[in-house]
């Protein structure tokens, strides 16, 4: 695997940080995490969408760039590099969330930062079924997320897919991970590292068959 930066994204609760852990261990690099408890609106945010949404969301797009900005200020070459978030997709929580006046100065702030970060070499993108979803976010069990509303997070995942749809910028490879535990179970999981491994130029899909455990 040449790829020295590799991003993996998807919608909430989908497993981008148990595979951006999974592939540090495995290429021994190093890591870049979305720290999401830091944001002091997140919890306000879930309690009321359209009063706290534009402080949330500009406190997120500035942090991710802070975040970049440090990392990238030192020798990308040293060592693979894996992230659990791509920052271009940013707007896609932007665009769902903010009204049209805060969205466009957002979209100011936003053009004026995206430009000075690194793209990656590849991106991963993790898809899963709604009820997954809801499971995998009910079993982490973070305070915040308790009462988690399913309408958003439906909306999320169709504006992903969206996205992604039309990403071009760099190699993306595509997971359905709905039927598949590559956290727990080790064919899976290796099943999958493969699948990265062989990911070349361009946008390909990785459509796993569903576990046999127990």
């Amino acid at each position: 695997m040449d790829y020295r930066y590799i991003v993996v994204e998807g919608p909430i609760g989908v497993g981008k940080t148990s595979l951006a852990n999974i592939l540090t261990e495995r290429l021994g690099g190093r890591r870049i995490l979305e720290v999401v408890e830091e944001n002091p609106f997140l919890s306000s945010f879930y309690a009321d969408r359209q009063k706290f949404a534009f402080q949330t969301q500009i406190f997120f797009l500035l942090s991710r760039f802070r975040q970049q900005q440090e990392l990238f200020q030192q020798d990308l070459f040293r060592s693979v590099t894996i992230s659990d978030y791509l920052f271009a997709k940013d707007r896609i929580f932007a665009n769902l969330t903010l009204a049209s006046d805060e969205l466009g100065l957002y979209d100011r702030v936003f053009e004026a930062l995206g430009p000075r970060v690194t793209k990656p070499d590849l991106v991963i993108y993790l898809q899963a079924r709604l009820d997954v979803l809801l499971q995998r976010i009910k079993k982490r069990g973070r305070e915040f997320e308790r009462k988690f509303d399913a309408g958003y997070l439906e909306s999320l995942t169709h504006s992903y897919n969206d996205f992604f749809s039309h990403y071009t910028e760099t190699p993306l490879l595509v997971v359905n991970t709905s039927d598949i535990d590559f956290v727990n179970h080790e064919p899976d999981r290796e099943d999958l590292l493969k699948a990265i491994e062989n990911a070349r130029t361009g946008t390909q899909h990785y459509l796993p068959q569903p576990s046999r455990r127990g």
